[in-house]
């Protein structure tokens, strides 16, 4: 699934062409998603101007001048497009690929948006586990989706007093801790591994142990949020991270899985200087966690 680098990449990608712009028409080419469209999901957007495009952990936020906000998940294969014809043939513009799949099938076209600027943008998911929502823009925070949802880990919010915060009373894995996305939204499988490296902290380590008031456990914190904030930072610069099927807006893929130092390194000889362990991978929560037992305590 998208993380918040990939969500944000996409973000930056399709917000030039959407914000300012109108939906003059709204095609709807199957009645769900992973759920059903909301009640005039269609009607409702058409003829709405899009004021703000937005991110809110791993969802965009589209502020509409008709008082609502569209509310988009990207689920595990969604992806959008901007098309317009130029010079008699069809231009496609596609922020994040995020997936090393095969060319995008028109079959899987489930929702397509006519813009006021003459482009299309079109959203394309395999496996439909995306979905689409709209509410009223005055109960955005209190929406159900974002009800009880974390501080954004690349917000002002966040740092080492946020975490020691966060953590206390935390008996569980510092990596399970990471990926509840009610304490920090936006935090996935990938850019937890990686900053638990960069920290080295062991996934296993117990979250209430940075949470201390005691010298070391605040210098853990301290470096985890320093890790946390570098590696979403570098990742979003990267155009974040391409596995099986995630793509950028302009149909280039990320550059960020050139850079891991743990994820999907199982046996390979540590990268840190003047370690000789093995990164090795071990299963919490069902996720895959990728670290070296010798430099990560």
């Amino acid at each position: 699934m998208p993380e918040l680098p990939e969500v944000e990449t996409i973000r930056r990608g399709l917000a030039p062409a959407l914000e300012g712009a109108s939906f003059t028409k709204v095609e709807l080419r199957r009645r769900d998603l992973r759920f059903p469209f909301p009640r005039g999901f269609a009607k409702r957007l058409e003829g709405a101007k899009v004021m703000s495009l937005s991110r809110r952990a791993k969802y965009l936020v589209a502020e509409l001048d008709t008082g609502e906000a569209l509310i988009m998940h990207l689920g595990m294969t969604g992806r959008f497009a901007i098309e317009e014809g130029v010079a008699g043939r069809k231009e496609r513009f596609e922020p994040g690929r995020f997936y090393d799949d095969s060319e995008r099938l028109a079959v899987h076209d489930h929702v397509v948006f006519h813009l006021s600027t003459g482009r299309r943008l079109v959203y394309n998911d395999v496996r439909r586990f995306g979905f689409m929502s709209l509410t009223k823009l005055s109960e955005v925070e209190a929406h159900p989706l974002f009800k009880g949802l974390g501080i954004e880990p690349i917000g002002n919010e966040f740092g080492a007093d946020a975490l020691a915060r966060l953590f206390a009373g935390k008996a569980r894995p510092l990596k399970s801790a990471l990926l509840d996305q009610r304490l920090v939204a936006g935090l996935g499988n990938i850019y937890v591994s990686e900053a638990l490296f960069r920290a080295g902290l062991s996934p296993r380590r117990s979250a209430t142990t940075l949470a201390g008031k005691g010298t070391l456990a605040r210098a853990r914190r301290e470096a985890l949020a320093e890790a946390i904030r570098c590696v979403l930072a570098e990742a979003i610069d990267k155009g974040g991270s391409t596995l099986r099927d995630y793509a950028k807006a302009d149909g280039e893929r990320g550059a960020f899985q050139h850079e891991f130092r743990a994820y999907g390194r199982e046996g390979e000889v540590c990268v840190r200087p003047g370690c000789r362990g093995i990164v090795a991978r071990l299963v919490q929560s069902g996720r895959s966690t990728f670290f070296c037992r010798v430099c990560q305590k």
